[in-house]
């Protein structure tokens, strides 16, 4: 049998090498909170806060458990809109990035 690497570690490793992977991993996430999936939406910001930040610095900078960033970033977990303000921005500060809402016609 073949070794393969854990995929959270690959997202991990591409983050830190590629800032537009990061950078392009933000924007997937806000477009599917935009169009209605946030569960998937959570699941790749619960990747971003490990590939960046990660869950206890994130908890220190929001003063929230880390326990509870890893409930709210579950497939079922039901972050306020104040905590996913707060989780975007620690992300968006790690990535060095600016986020951009484009809003098109349907």
């Amino acid at each position: 049998m073949a070794l393969t690497r854990d995929f959270k570690e690959t997202v991990i490793a591409r983050v830190k090498r590629d800032p537009a992977f990061g950078q392009a991993l933000l924007d997937e996430a806000l477009t599917l909170f935009l169009n209605g999936e946030p569960d998937t939406a959570k699941l790749i910001l619960r990747d971003l806060v490990n590939a960046t930040v990660g869950f206890e610095t994130l908890s220190r900078k929001i003063h929230k458990p880390s326990k509870s960033l890893h409930r709210m970033l579950s497939k079922s977990g039901n972050p306020t809109m104040e905590n996913l303000s707060a989780i975007l921005v620690a992300i968006k500060k790690a990535l060095h990035v600016d986020i951009r809402a484009v809003v098109k016609a349907a």
